[in-house]
């Protein structure tokens, strides 16, 4: 569900980032507004950021190599990394150079109702994009709020979409804040204001991107529901005890799970082996991403076991 729900919600955000930037660019020419380029080449920067989600789930399915034995998952979070990165170079930073370039030097904009109508279109757009992350993303996000669930998902292409389709839609609105008052005004000022509004909003969502994919590349464990749910299908049958348990998702629908397990005294080898295949398959039924288990059986030895 999480690679299909991406992946539509990656598709409607290329469509409408394509048309989207392709609009803002014939505006760009017409009106010479600076945050109708801004906006223009962050369109551009997102199109060329699905693009690079698609190629991560592409390359995320190649069979496991010796040289990568675990396969590579992580794919899908190394590219969601450099849309960050992207979204804060060519997005932010443009935007930025833009916006203090036009301070220094305004102009006055040229037909300026060609960009507003051009910003309210993208709008609709961008609203259709948003909308469609929001309808997928709500799929697998359950109870959490939205921003747990940006903190807190596995899976990086939704809320790297989400954030980039709030960004996209927040900075429309700034652009055409921008457009608008110098329009009523008569004072290009305002159009670079709008501009640095567009850069400053992008550069926070890139930080956000950038830190949690960050951590998803590193390597983060189960999370609470998900390590509360294994230890409890791993506390049954024979199993005594839980000694310790390590969790570390290597790709985004691939959990690897390594335990050690106390078991009852005495148990006959053939028992040992039918009942770690049996907590396999209870962890598995449980937590479906537990793909890779690796239990250790010992025996307990914390001091109300040895009295």
């Amino acid at each position: 569900m999480s690679a299909g729900g991406g992946t539509k919600a990656i598709l409607a955000a290329l469509v409408a980032n394509a048309g989207i930037a392709v609009a803002k660019f014939v505006g760009f020419a017409i009106t010479g507004a600076s945050s109708m380029l801004a906006e223009a080449v962050h369109s551009v920067a997102d199109t060329s950021n699905q693009g690079l989600l698609l190629l991560g789930q592409k390359t995320s399915k190649r069979k496991a190599t010796k040289e990568h034995p675990f396969g590579f998952g992580r794919d899908r979070y190394f590219y969601s990394f450099i849309v960050a990165l992207m979204l804060f170079t060519l997005g932010s930073a443009f935007a930025f150079y833009e916006g203090i370039h036009k301070l220094q030097h305004p102009e006055a904009l040229t037909s300026p109702m060609v960009a507003v109508v051009i910003l309210v279109v993208a709008i609709g757009l961008e609203i259709y994009s948003f909308r469609t992350a929001i309808v997928e993303s709500r799929k697998i996000k359950g109870d959490a709020t939205w921003w747990g669930f940006i903190r807190q998902s596995r899976t990086p292409e939704l809320p790297v979409v989400l954030l980039e389709d709030a960004g996209a839609l927040f900075g429309l609105v700034f652009a055409l804040f921008g457009v608008g008052l110098a329009v009523v005004t008569g004072d290009p000022v305002f159009d670079a204001i709008g501009t640095l509004m567009i850069g400053a909003l992008l550069g926070v969502i890139a930080i956000i991107l950038i830190i949690e994919m960050k951590s998803l590349l590193i390597g983060e464990g189960a999370t609470n529901t998900e390590l509360d749910n294994i230890e409890k299908a791993v506390v049954a049958g024979r199993v005594q005890r839980l000694i310790h348990i390590r969790t570390q998702y290597i790709g985004p629908d691939e959990m690897l799970v390594a335990a050690k397990i106390a078991l009852e005294p005495g148990l006959p080898l053939t028992d040992v082996a039918a009942e770690i295949d049996a907590v396999e398959k209870r962890i598995r039924e449980t937590v479906p991403s537990a793909r890779l288990i690796y239990l250790e059986p010992d025996l307990d030895r914390t001091p109300a076991a040895a009295t």
